[in-house]
């Protein structure tokens, strides 16, 4: 009985414990309830992206749709080869 006692009060303490660590910090700037992250002092605001940013290389941002149209005509050679003869051919280089 005074083993189930001790346990009992145990797992009180540890549910009081636990309830108390989630809520000790309530922030100063929250967003909504329970995000309240803030950046260190002095930490910018915004950050600027640099000349070396891939995000503000124009060929960078245009590989993807360059590769796509290359995937179109290549598509469009195989269909009208198909078309012609019937026979599917997987390398373009191969059609006459």
């Amino acid at each position: 009985m005074k083993n189930k006692t001790i346990l009992m009060l145990a797992a009180g303490v540890m549910a009081w414990a636990m309830a108390g660590a989630s809520f000790a910090y309530d922030g100063t700037k929250c967003k909504a309830p329970g995000d309240c992250w803030e950046p260190k002092p002095g930490y910018p605001d915004k950050i600027a992206g640099s000349q070396y940013d891939p995000k503000h290389d124009p060929a960078e941002l245009n590989k993807q749709q360059e590769s796509i149209k290359a995937m179109e005509a290549r598509n469009k050679k195989r269909w009208e080869h198909l078309s012609q003869t019937g026979k599917f051919v997987y390398k373009v280089e191969d059609i006459k």
